[in-house]
């Protein structure tokens, strides 16, 4: 088994493209448009879906927002340093929701950004686990 991708439902597609791509570095891998159901899938992520996970990020055309709700918590990414990721998204206008520093009750290094959808995206920095 092959953990593949994590969808998340997206209300401003080319929004979220920007955001995946100029801001947390992902590269588009696949686009298709679905006219018939009125939606489309785009698939980001850091390489290859034959050996990376990545995400599915799923427009329906015609809804503009959606209730994240409570069970969903967060995507978790490796950094090399986590102090340099959130201010490498702060200056390309990306939304630090939780500075770097250590865990609460721990000495992993993290951080938290968010998405323009509103969806969390935790750095965990390499080599502090």
């Amino acid at each position: 088994m092959q953990f593949l991708h994590t969808m998340l439902r997206v209300g401003n597609l080319e929004r979220s493209l920007a955001f995946y791509q100029d801001v947390l570095g992902m590269k588009l891998l696949r686009r298709q448009d679905y006219p018939e159901g009125r939606f489309t899938l785009a698939f980001v992520g850091y390489g290859d879906e034959s050996e990376h996970t990545v995400i599915e990020l799923t427009h329906n055309w015609d809804t503009e927002s959606y209730d994240l709700g409570t069970a969903f918590g967060h995507i978790a990414i490796g950094v090399e340093n986590a102090y340099e990721a959130c201010d490498a998204v702060r200056a390309k206008g990306g939304k630090v929701v939780r500075e770097a520093g250590p865990m609460k009750h721990g000495t992993t290094v993290i951080a938290f950004v968010e998405d323009p959808d509103g969806y969390k995206i935790e750095f965990i920095q390499k080599g502090s686990l």
